[in-house]
């Protein structure tokens, strides 16, 4: 069992970011956010691992929000609580729950319960692992109409294991076979749901003594190996009518090998009060994937990545599927793009990463290893060369004008403006701030190892190694016509006593 978290500042922070719930009638999401993962062997906890860019816990919360067509939903926290909270952020309709003892996923549920207005339990379900971050929003909207459709009290999304069983660790669904202990058929109730058996239950029985359960007063009865070797696991997502939940939920035990509340009994317990529980497999297994390992982290990164190259690999040229990065949002404004007829030559070199609120633009190149991150805002025909660096802090906007060429290893950061037609040659350090942006004008070429901080650069101007901080820089033209070009140092060199010549 886990130290209890009694923090002050927690508890107070936790209120901070909670938010109201927006709707009545909507259904609620729970998601499990609170255990640390033991196995992922990491001082960071488990929920905030990312994968494809966003750490787990927020993608489950953005699926069920989507999926369920309601912002409502508490995310339980635990270990790594303030980390956790803070990552989710505050929403409308957002709460949060303490789970100060790590008690199970039952007690976990029973936590987010307590801390829900009464009237609201009165509302269909949902519960979510925080850590199913392979879960998107087609496969939540599809449980969600099942669910309804079935007229079901309690529905468990089933997986089906496709490896070897030694490797399972999820717990069994345990169905009603075809005959009970006597022979008899089991008709109509065949395939039900009776339980789930935790992995590690199934471990500690005795092999010589096969396991006994009951249903509608017929006996059923599992070998150790039958259960170890059921291909049909428990995923951890689950739906409930509210007021079925709180009333049983109340009877949940710690009668088990882990002495925890486990959310899987609830099952047993709906049975026996007549209840119906039913059970529905996902339309894409690897969506139903957790993980306890960085094995298992690393596949699960490999899938979102392959998921992203089969949505964009006939509108948008990358170089390689198996290395490359581009945030889901906007791998959105892309399909949005392409709808319009708009998203053509969009080529994305090898290892080239564009972060959340890029926007490209028709005919961009984003060369190998360039990295795009933040509310950076492309022209047509922009160029990103080879291991470039184009990024903003929150709350700030970087654009770069049609058909400008950001050159191999150039690092550009911040507030900046720059126009149309431009050419930043290799190895350009660009940075502009809230009081300082830098802002470019058109057919402007920079080069050499220039350093321009704060710096307006008028039209057509030629800046060759400079070092600009708060400066203006105008267009002038020599006897002939032609711009002068600005070699300009500031400030004034400073340990000139220590400098001197090897000639």
């Amino acid at each position: 069992m886990a130290t209890k978290l009694n923090d002050q500042n927690l508890t107070q922070l936790i209120k901070e970011l909670s938010s109201p719930f927006t709707e009545q009638t909507s259904p609620i999401a729970i998601i499990l956010a609170a255990g640390q993962g033991k196995r992922i062997k990491s001082n960071h906890s488990k929920m905030l691992h990312t994968i494809w860019g966003l750490p787990t816990v927020v993608r489950v919360a953005r699926a069920a929000q989507q999926g369920l067509e309601s912002a409502d939903q508490i995310i339980i926290v635990g270990i790594k609580a303030k980390d956790v909270a803070e990552a989710a952020g505050k929403q409308p309709g957002r709460r949060f729950a303490l789970q100060a003892e790590q008690n199970g996923t039952g007690h976990a549920v029973k936590v987010a319960l307590d801390s829900m207005e009464k009237e609201t339990t009165d509302r269909d379900i949902y519960v979510i692992p925080g850590d199913m971050g392979l879960l998107d929003t087609e496969t939540v909207r599809a449980f969600k109409k099942a669910f309804a459709e079935s007229g079901a009290h309690m529905m468990v999304m089933v997986g089906n294991f496709q490896g070897d069983s030694k490797d399972n660790y999820y717990g069994r669904i345990v169905q009603v076979p075809e005959t009970d202990i006597n022979g008899n058929a089991s008709g109509p109730d065949k395939g039900k749901i009776i339980q789930i058996t935790e992995h590690k239950d199934i471990l500690a029985m005795d092999p010589s003594t096969p396991c006994m359960v009951t249903f509608k007063n017929k006996t059923y009865s599992f070998t150790k190996k039958e259960l170890l070797e059921t291909r049909a696991y428990n995923s951890g997502f689950y739906a409930f009518q509210g007021k079925h939940l709180v009333k049983l939920i109340e009877k949940l035990g710690y009668e088990n090998v882990q002495a925890e509340m486990y959310l899987t009994d609830l099952i047993y317990l709906f049975n026996e009060a007549g209840l119906s529980v039913c059970g529905v497999p996902a339309k894409h297994e690897e969506t139903l994937l957790g993980f306890n390992d960085k094995a298992v982290l690393a596949e699960m990164h490999a899938i979102a990545r392959t998921r992203t190259w089969e949505k964009l690999n006939k509108i948008v040229a990358i170089a390689d599927k198996d290395d490359f990065f581009i945030a889901d949002d906007v791998v959105d404004h892309l399909l949005e793009l392409d709808k319009k007829g708009h998203s053509h030559d969009i080529a994305v070199g090898e290892g080239a990463s564009i972060g959340a609120g890029v926007r490209l633009n028709e005919g961009v190149h984003i060369d190998k290893h360039a990295l795009l991150e933040g509310n950076v805002l492309l022209g047509k025909g922009v160029y990103i060369g080879p291991g470039a660096h184009i990024s903003v802090f929150p709350g700030q906007t970087l654009s770069i004008g049609n058909n400008t060429r950001i050159l191999q290893g150039d690092t550009i950061k911040g507030n900046v403006s720059i126009g149309s037609d431009c050419l930043i040659e290799t190895e350009v350090r660009i940075t502009g701030n809230d009081q300082y942006p830098v802002q470019i004008g058109n057919n402007v070429r920079i080069k050499g190892m220039s350093y321009l901080f704060g710096c307006t650069i008028e039209s057509d101007c030629f800046v060759i190694n400079c070092v600009l901080r708060q400066k203006k820089v105008a267009a002038k033209h020599d006897s002939e016509g032609k711009i002068i070009p600005v070699c300009y140092i500031f400030p004034e060199p400073g340990g000139k006593d220590c400098v001197s010549s090897l000639e």
